[in-house]
């Protein structure tokens, strides 16, 4: 068994986390099946054909984390084609999912949109009216003017006045029944929309269709994270909980000072680390965490040349104390416990 230095730079997530993490992932997991039932229930009226695309959606949707799990696992097991054939799985699965959350939130838009549209088509068939009756006015007063002209004062331009006042008493009914109409909040969201297409300067439907897409790849992308963040987190607590308390050579922090386990590393019964060779000295200064696991760092501690810490870290490779990262930094890894004669 080996000791993992990055096991002794945090403890397992507690109890208050765990439920924290439990609980957004459930929920956005709960809203994007939701979201996907939305899209694949209207693809057929029929009740047992929506029962099967119903459940069809919730297989791609508990797959399609599951699938992103696996590729948490693989990747901790650099089982690297397995990987990809799992986020391949998941970036199929991920685009329907997508597709059906986009679906379902552009359905809801569009029923707050609707009731404001109803509202707006209200208020806009009374102001049609009301454009009448002032046109109507317009061309009642040129008739009076032709019947000023012809002296026909008494008997044409009398009858003219009398339906004007008639079309104003009109004209104020309309408006005060325009005016009394009940008014329909705006949605939070429609005013977004709306904000977004007067910055934009794009239509509101472009800027509905953005908002949606968005909205859902960030769902999917939110689910995905914490379903990663529990597969991290149940590797981390496995590893923890079979980690030993170990020092030098898997020893206890007891052992680590006794002149027995020290003579490892010089093959002497001395305990001056003057003596020990360059090897033995990093190989002891990176059991005890006295210095990172980088060469510049050992170089400097050490005062040792690059050629020397070059050689010993190649060997430290070669053995399998230390390995690569993906960034080409060294990880430590530490040193098997001797078998007990």
């Amino acid at each position: 068994m080996f000791y993992n230095q990055d096991l002794a730079l945090r403890f397992p997530k507690g109890k208050f986390a765990m439920w924290s993490v439990y609980s957004f992932t459930g929920a956005s997991i709960l809203a994007s099946i939701i979201f996907s039932l939305l899209l694949f229930l209207s693809i057929d009226d029929d009740p047992i054909m929506q029962l099967l695309f119903g459940g069809l959606a919730v297989i791609f949707e508990l797959g399609k984390f599951f699938a992103w799990y696996e590729v948490g696992e693989r990747h901790a097991r650099r089982n690297y084609p397995g990987m990809l054939s799992a986020l391949g799985f998941y970036l199929v699965l991920a685009a329907i999912s997508i597709g059906g959350s986009v679906g379902g939130i552009n359905s809801a838009t569009n029923k707050a949109q609707e009731h404001v549209n109803v509202q707006q088509s209200k208020v806009n068939a009374y102001n049609m009216q009301i454009q009448a009756i002032d046109a109507q006015i317009k061309l009642n007063n040129v008739a009076a003017e032709k019947y000023i002209q012809m002296e026909l004062i008494a008997t044409g331009v009398s009858r003219i006045q009398k339906e004007n006042n008639k079309l104003r008493h009109e004209q104020q009914a309309l408006a005060m029944e325009r005016d009394n109409l009940p008014v329909v909040s705006q949605g939070s969201v429609i005013g977004l929309i709306d904000s977004l297409a007067s910055f934009l300067n794009i239509q509101a439907s472009t800027a509905q269709l953005g908002l949606v897409v968005f909205l859902s790849v960030l769902l999917d992308f939110f689910a995905a994270f914490f379903v990663g963040l529990i597969g991290e987190e149940n590797r981390f607590r496995h590893q923890f909980h079979n980690m030993k308390p170990l020092t030098i050579e898997g020893f206890s922090p007891a052992e680590s000072k006794s002149p027995e386990l020290l003579s490892h590393f010089d093959d002497t019964d001395t305990v001056n680390e003057a003596e020990k060779t360059p090897y033995e000295q990093v190989l002891l200064a990176l059991s005890l965490n006295r210095v990172n696991c980088s060469k510049r760092a050992v170089s400097k501690y050490l005062n040792f040349s690059t050629d020397e810490v070059d050689k010993i870290f190649k060997r430290l490779f070669d053995e399998g104390i230390v390995s690569k990262k993906a960034n080409n930094h060294f990880q430590w890894h530490g040193v098997a416990k001797a078998d007990p004669e």
